[in-house]
C-alpha cells in the first residue's frame, strides 16, 4: 500500500444533496437541528442548501430560512450551491451566512440536458459568467462536474472531457474541482486513472472525490482516490442523497462510514465519529425510515472485551 495522507478534508453534503433527494419536505425547524448537530461533530465543511428555483426542487425551497437560523460555529465553512445568476443574487442577499459557493454541471451532454435542459457548453458559459462575481464577492468557489466517472445514458465518458470541463471552471475562478460519481458506475481501477490524470492537469487545484454508493463500491473507491494523493472528500450522513436522474441512482457514501474507515486506517479527519452517528440517528427519526450507513447500523469498531 502507498504511503497514505495524514488527514483529509470532508465536506457535508447531506443538507443539500441528501435532503433535495427525499419525496417528502423536511420541515425548516428540523434541517436547522440537523445541521446544527452536523456543526458540533468536528466536520469544518457543510453544505446546507441550494438556491434553486423552489418550484423546480420544493424540498429546497427554505433556502434562505436555513440559513438565516443556522448557527454559525467559529470554524466551520458552509457552502451553497448555485445554478445560475439568479440563484447567485437571491443568496448574496444572505452573503454573511455563508462562506463557499459551488457550481455544478455535467460531464454528459444527457445527462445535463436532463438534469438543467442545457448543453455542456451552454452550461458552462453560464457558469464563467456567474463564478467571477462571485469571487468578486469574497467567496471560494467549487466547480462540480457531475457523471466524471460515467453516464447511465452515454456509457464511459472520457477523461479528456472532464478535465477540459475542469480547466475552464478553475480558469473562472474555482479553486476547487469536485469529481461526481453521480451514480455510482466507478471502479477503484478507474478512480486511480483518473485523478492520477487529473493531478498531472489541475495542478494548485483542490482535487475533491464525490462517490456514490449505488453499487456498492463507494469507500473502495475512496480508498482508491485515498491512494492517489486525494485528501478533500464529499459525503452524506447517513447515506443520504443520490441523483433525480434516472431512477435508482440513491447513495452517497455515508459520512460515519468514511469517517470510520479513514480513522481506523490512520488518516485524520478531526471528526467525532460518535457524535456523527447520533447525528445520523437523528436524521433517520425525522426522515423516518431506516438509512443506508453501516456505521449507523453496526456502531464504531470496538476492541474492548475482545481476547
Amino acid at each position: 500500500m502507498p504511503d497514505l495522507p495524514e488527514t483529509v478534508r470532508i465536506r457535508e453534503v447531506g443538507p443539500r444533496d441528501g435532503f433535495q433527494n427525499e419525496s417528502a419536505v423536511i420541515p425548516t425547524a428540523e434541517k436547522i437541528r440537523l445541521i446544527d448537530l452536523l456543526a458540533g461533530t468536528g466536520l469544518k465543511r457543510i453544505e446546507v442548501t441550494s438556491f434553486v428555483r423552489p418550484d423546480v426542487i420544493p424540498q429546497l425551497a427554505d433556502a434562505s430560512e436555513v440559513l438565516a437560523g443556522i448557527g454559525r460555529p467559529e470554524g466551520v465553512s458552509f457552502s451553497v450551491l448555485i445554478p445560475n445568476m439568479r440563484g447567485l443574487e437571491r443568496a448574496l442577499t444572505q452573503k454573511d451566512r455563508f462562506d463557499e459557493a459551488n457550481f455544478f454541471l455535467s460531464a454528459s451532454e444527457t445527462h445535463n440536458s436532463r438534469n438543467v435542459n442545457r448543453s455542456i457548453e451552454e452550461s458552462l458559459a453560464d457558469l464563467e459568467g456567474v463564478v467571477a462575481p462571485a469571487v468578486g464577492e469574497g467567496l471560494r468557489c467549487e466547480g462540480v462536474i457531475s457523471t466524471s466517472f460515467g453516464c447511465p445514458y452515454e456509457g464511459e465518458v472520457p477523461v479528456d472531457r472532464v478535465l477540459a470541463i475542469a480547466e475552464r471552471l478553475a480558469d473562472a475562478g474555482c479553486v476547487e474541482i469536485g469529481f461526481g460519481d453521480t451514480t455510482g458506475m466507478a471502479n477503484p481501477a478507474q478512480v486511480r486513472r483518473f485523478f492520477g490524470a487529473a493531478a498531472g492537469r489541475l495542478e494548485g487545484v483542490e482535487l475533491t472525490a464525490h462517490f456514490h454508493n449505488t453499487r456498492g463500491q463507494g469507500l473502495a473507491n475512496a480508498l482508491a482516490a485515498l491512494e492517489e494523493g486525494v485528501t478533500s472528500f464529499e459525503s452524506s450522513f447517513g447515506e443520504l442523497g443520490g441523483c433525480p436522474v434516472p431512477p435508482g441512482s440513491v447513495g452517497n457514501v455515508a459520512t460515519e462510514d468514511l469517517v470510520s474507515m479513514f480513522s481506523e486506517m490512520g488518516v485524520e479527519t478531526g471528526v467525532d465519529l460518535n457524535a456523527l452517528i447520533e447525528a445520523s440517528a437523528t436524521a433517520q427519526e425525522v426522515i423516518g425510515r431506516p438509512l443506508g450507513s453501516h456505521v449507523l447500523k453496526a456502531g464504531p469498531v470496538s476492541w474492548e472485551g475482545e481476547a
